[in-house]
């Protein structure tokens, strides 16, 4: 596979990611708000939609271990995610959340996993393919190709929902996704290295104190960012009254600031190494949150939605770059797989959560406790980053062979 397909493609897979979580950021709750759902009911909603990302440590073995049809570990797996997501999207608009939200989850949860699958097995295509001096640039441009996707189609979503029809918005979605699929087709598998056999022995290296560190860090980080992702579009609607379409544009100028801070993310990562990186991460998280207590005019808003789209952006470039250059090759998308499953764990919790925390201590508190926990990585740093041999992106890899 030619260097600039491979580029495009991690891009378009993590596109249509940014698609379905520029809904889920900004537009889910407005949706299920408009359909009589209380804050409550959003948050659930957000823990069910993330559970199959906690799914994604059995995916990753089964990735690892199966090459399906005899198309590879990756590439079948990528292509039955995007259509079981293509297929969701079309049917998800049918059913009225507020009489049947128990369908409207389940049909949620399968689109989700759907995402799940091809989520996982474009990061092991990513482990296979890239050498450990190209892994923060691949990072920052799947992380910006993601928040591309937020920030372009957050803005047709919000203008077909306001001015045509929910559900023409997300059949645009199903779209979008079917394109993909057509183009995953030609995605080859090729190695930078023989990929070393698969053993369940491997999997000992996840108990060493620094990947427990790392696991827990990356659980801290993602409950964070996308706790206030997730109120970010409710917060301002409460605050300013906006339209569908005013929060649409909300949702692309924070996807905007995520481009930015993946780009820069992986530039930065890749200069100044993990451990410095990390700790920028959390100090721009903290000060980003915090800006949403002075928000005066919807003006300032877009300004603090940026800066707040930046942290997060570079916050989960930091961090999947990290995790990548700390995977053992022979159990490459398992190990990765848990790593971004035990921060899934973390979002899923967040999202249910935070939404029982504004109904209980109202949007200003949360967004302080959420801030305040930033702080809880500064211990955990010095445990991620414990043995350093001179290179501290490879200081806890361990010896494959």
């Amino acid at each position: 596979m030619r260097k600039s397909y491979r580029y495009f493609m991690f891009g378009l897979l993590y596109f249509i990611q940014g698609a379905i979580l520029s809904y889920f950021t900004g537009f889910n709750g407005i949706y299920l708000l408009s359909f009589g759902v209380d804050m409550k009911g959003v948050g659930l909603i957000g823990l069910i939609g993330m559970m199959p990302f906690v799914l994604k440590i059995f995916l990753g073995i089964l990735s690892d271990r199966v090459s399906l049809f005899g198309l590879g570990h990756r590439k079948p797996y990528i292509l039955i995610g995007v259509a079981i997501q293509a297929i969701s999207l079309v049917f998800v608009p049918m059913i009225h959340p507020g009489e049947n939200f128990g369908l409207y989850a389940l049909l949620g949860f399968l689109m989700m996993s759907g995402m799940a699958l091809y989520d996982t097995t474009t990061d092991g295509l990513a482990l296979d393919t890239t050498s450990e001096d190209e892994q923060g640039t691949i990072q920052g441009l799947m992380v910006g190709g993601r928040a591309l996707g937020v920030m372009v189609i957050s803005v047709f979503f919000g203008f077909f929902a306001d001015y045509v029809s929910w559900r023409f918005a997300f059949w645009s979605l199903a779209a979008i996704s079917a394109v993909t699929l057509v183009l995953a087709f030609f995605i080859k598998e090729t190695q930078v290295t023989e990929r070393p056999a698969f053993e369940w022995s491997a999997f000992k290296s996840l108990g060493r104190k620094e990947i427990l560190s790392l696991a827990v860090l990356g659980a801290l980080y993602s409950f964070i960012i996308n706790s206030v992702a997730e109120i970010m579009n409710p917060f301002f609607e409460t605050r300013f009254e906006i339209s569908t379409f005013m929060a649409g544009l909300y949702s692309a100028v924070w996807g905007l600031g995520i481009v930015l801070g993946g780009l820069l993310g992986g530039r930065v990562t890749d200069k100044l190494g993990h451990r410095k990186s990390v700790l920028y991460a959390m100090i721009v998280s903290f000060v980003s949150i915090l800006l949403f207590l002075i928000a005066p005019t919807p003006a300032v808003a877009f300004v603090i939605a940026l800066v707040f789209g930046f942290a997060f952006g570079f916050y989960e470039t930091v961090y999947f770059a990290t995790s990548m250059a700390r995977t053992d090759s022979r159990i490459a998308a398992s190990m990765f797989s848990i790593l971004m499953a035990i921060a899934n764990i973390g979002t899923g919790i967040g999202m249910a959560v935070t939404g029982v925390m504004v109904d209980g201590v109202g949007y200003p508190w949360t967004f302080i406790i959420l801030a305040a926990f930033n702080l809880l990585a500064l211990p955990l740093i010095p445990q991620v980053f414990n043995r350093k041999t001179g290179n501290e992106v490879e200081a806890s890899v361990p010896d494959a062979g």
